[in-house]
């Protein structure tokens, strides 16, 4: 498994926002079509990659009784947030504590000083960076998991198991991965994503999601004659900015706190753009947000006695809670996998979004297991060995439990 992680990182699949096609980027298909290959010399069946980078396939079932056909799904893309090209991961063994230095030069330290739960590894192999890309465990972790635990399936044919799918999709890190997703050709009861973090991470709540876009009109003036005619959209941008509630926002919530998050502001005095997005796990909640963005807009126009701002609202993605509730028993049984992989579960909310949200809206049951990296997005991430192979073995757990009578 880790052999076949390292290989896999090497690819560069980061995705890139503002792109028409689907995949984002050709690296993405080429990485799809590597896999492809490598499905079809495990034997595997059912085997079909879209023109839109969607790969899929089947490990058939080694009973006859009936029993449900389950997925898990990882995602071949990685963050446009920081470089993914020339990944040159290692392993720092048995792990000491202490720093990591990560590069040759000794610029970039990965230090339990800055991420604590480095200490939680101590005695573990981890894998690491050389300080210059990401590692790409979010989420070539789980696309590893998954196919080395479809390979000890076909080792140990005396692990009875139902028909199992699995599911490489593109552009996860862009929102995009669950939009042309097929899940009637996918073919399951439920399935799980392995893109979480830490050991024993299971998720089935996420935010609800909104962007709010808020264009300012401005007017300009030459500035030496400016008093009672210019209106300096850039300074209103500003006003909108630090109106927002400042301990409603990423850096001040926890848990099920949502949040306002303006990520970015661009314009002249002539006209500027807040792009801001809208996080809340409760709907009233989130509903009550959009209203006060809606607000905020309107009372900008109130001040300056004409319409300076205008603001559009665009739902993103829902909590997946109301359609995993009713199901409770694909969670029951995720449970049970990791205990019998060591394993203690911890249930918790997803401070963010997940393709499973959307692909459980899609009729598709899809809870979120840890894949095991940490510090998504970073030089700084990282992944621990022992983590990776109780995601595999959670998942071998979960086909045989889905087999019992």
């Amino acid at each position: 498994m880790i052999d076949r992680f390292l290989r896999y990182v090497r690819y560069e699949t980061t995705s890139a926002e503002d792109v028409a096609s689907t995949p984002s980027t050709e690296g993405q298909m080429t990485f799809a079509r590597t896999l492809e290959e490598e499905l079809r010399a495990m034997g595997l069946e059912d085997i079909s990659l879209d023109a839109n980078g969607y790969l899929f396939a089947t490990l058939p079932a080694n009973i006859t009784r009936q029993v449900p056909t389950i997925g898990f799904i990882a995602h071949l893309d990685t963050s446009p947030d920081m470089s993914g090209k020339d990944v040159n991961p290692r392993i720092e063994k048995n792990y000491q504590g202490g720093d990591i230095v990560l590069d040759a030069a000794g610029e970039f330290v990965l230090s339990p000083s800055q991420f604590p739960e480095l200490l939680d590894h101590v005695g573990e192999d981890l894998i690491v960076t050389d300080g210059h890309t990401l590692l790409g465990a979010d989420d070539k972790a789980g696309i590893a998991e998954i196919i080395s635990a479809v390979e000890y399936l076909q080792q140990h044919p005396e692990i009875e198991h139902g028909r199992i799918r699995i599911g490489f999709n593109p552009d996860e890190e862009i929102g995009l991965g669950a939009h042309k997703f097929d899940v009637k050709a996918f073919g399951c009861d439920w399935a799980y994503t392995m893109d979480g973090s830490e050991v024993g991470e299971l998720e089935y709540e996420n935010f609800n999601a909104a962007s709010a876009r808020i264009a300012i009109r401005g007017r300009n003036v030459h500035p030496g004659y400016a008093k009672g005619k210019m209106l300096n959209a850039l300074r209103i941008a500003s006003e909108f900015v630090c109106a927002l509630p400042a301990q409603q926002s990423p850096e001040q919530t926890e848990d099920y706190e949502g949040f306002y998050h303006p990520v970015s502001v661009s314009g002249t005095v002539d006209s500027a753009v807040v792009s801001l997005i809208i996080r809340d796990h409760d709907h009233d909640t989130f509903e009550a947000r959009k209203a006060f963005v809606q607000r905020m807009v309107d009372n900008l126009n109130e001040r300056y006695g004409e319409r300076v701002a205008e603001v559009e609202i665009k739902d993103q993605y829902a909590n997946m809670r109301e359609v995993i509730e009713p199901v409770m028993y694909v969670i029951d049984m995720a449970c049970e996998a990791m205990r019998r992989a060591g394993v203690e579960p911890r249930i918790k909310a997803i401070r963010g979004g997940t393709d499973g949200a959307q692909l459980s809206f899609k009729g598709l049951p899809c809870p979120n297991i840890f894949a095991g990296g940490l510090n998504f997005h970073s030089r700084y991430e990282y992944v621990p060995v022992p983590t990776m192979q109780k995601a595999m073995m959670t998942i071998v757990n979960l086909a045989a439990i889905v087999a019992e009578p």
